[in-house]
């Protein structure tokens, strides 16, 4: 990895070598993703219980309010102690939902980023700085070849499988 004015680049192998604790935190930021959105929709769903009552109503679920709405701010303030461990180590995250992240990297002498989510194997693909998901394109082979292994090549034996999450594009700061 370089790093210029506090921006890390990696190469294939380097983002490749990184990708097993990298991995491990964003199936962290998945599922905690997960949580908060069920937070949400259970917060909506008391206020309107709340609101469909009178007012004997409201004092029953004020406790249970409070309790859920507590819970969400400890799972944004998690949410966000796992963004900035990504950050810490140079990566970017892009969605949390789908556990898209992006690795700085120079190639052909341009800045772009080399594109992993949950689920790949490896880094395998690459995109313009605002190409974004779609504008993945997939890395040479020989780029490729050069820092896979039998243990983890195409397989994806060492990728947890997750269920479909809500979709959410980061924006390094998690707000409620």
């Amino acid at each position: 990895m370089s790093t210029s004015a506090s921006k890390t680049y990696f190469t294939v192998e380097q983002a490749n070598q990184t990708l097993p604790l990298v991995r491990s935190i964003v199936v962290d930021i998945v599922r905690q993703y997960q949580e908060l959105n069920e937070r949400k929709e259970r917060i909506t769903r008391i206020r309107q219980s709340r609101s469909a009552g009178g007012r004997s109503t409201h004092r029953m679920y004020d406790d249970e309010l409070r309790q859920v709405e507590d819970e969400l701010e400890a799972d944004v303030a998690r949410l966000q102690e796992y963004v900035e461990e990504l950050d810490r180590l140079g990566v970017e995250l892009k969605d949390f939902g789908r556990g898209l992240v992006d690795f700085p990297t120079i190639r052909n002498g341009r800045e772009v980023y080399l594109c992993w989510h949950l689920g790949e194997s490896n880094v395998g693909f690459w995109h313009e700085l605002d190409g974004g998901f779609r504008g993945r394109q997939p890395l040479e082979q020989s780029e490729r070849a050069a820092t896979l292994t039998p243990s983890d090549g195409e397989t994806g034996k060492d990728s947890p499988e997750m269920p479909d999450a809500p979709s959410g594009k980061s924006s390094k700061k998690v707000t409620r």
